[in-house]
């Protein structure tokens, strides 16, 4: 079921290929549609959470935490595991890396860009009394460079 998925989102991707194949390899490509759409859907879901659910206002939770925070919290639990089927699945299908280790891998690296995202968000909004959402694009752009490096030379390498 899951090679049939990823074979799935594989030729639908290879559909568009052809528009990038003079600047991109394929599987540089492969990341950048299957990270740019998880991005964008996790932005997306952070722009909902912050704004509609949250209503830019800090939430009692035993402690108090701000709206920016909690729906990057969520955004990350729902974007987390369909960054990994991506990656591990057809972006970086070749790697020969045992599941457990490409998953440690990339957990470890990807808690490091929470905590970057964490970091830097703390910085934009509430240091720099930066509005949220551009803070989070922001961020987010940082951590896409930091995250390709990574996993390209270390987590499925």
């Amino acid at each position: 079921m899951v090679k049939k998925t990823a074979e799935t989102l594989r030729s639908f991707l290879d559909i568009f290929y052809p528009l990038f194949r003079k600047v991109l390899d394929k599987q540089t490509y492969y990341y950048l549609a299957c990270g740019g759409s998880n991005t964008l859907f996790g932005l997306i879901i952070f722009y909902y959470f912050e704004n509609f659910i949250f209503h830019q206002k800090s939430i009692d939770v035993g402690f108090e935490i701000h709206a920016h925070i909690a729906a990057f919290i969520i955004s990350f639990t729902i974007t987390f595991p369909i960054g990994f089927f991506t990656s591990k699945f057809v972006v970086w299908d070749d790697s020969e890396l045992a599941g457990r280790k490409q998953l440690f891998r990339h957990l470890t690296f990807v808690v490091l860009s929470v905590f970057l995202n964490y970091g830097l968000l703390k910085l934009f909004v509430e240091y720099l009394n930066w509005w949220p959402f551009p803070s989070q694009f922001l961020s987010t752009t940082i951590i896409v460079i930091f995250s390709y490096i990574t996993q390209k030379f270390i987590s499925f390498k």
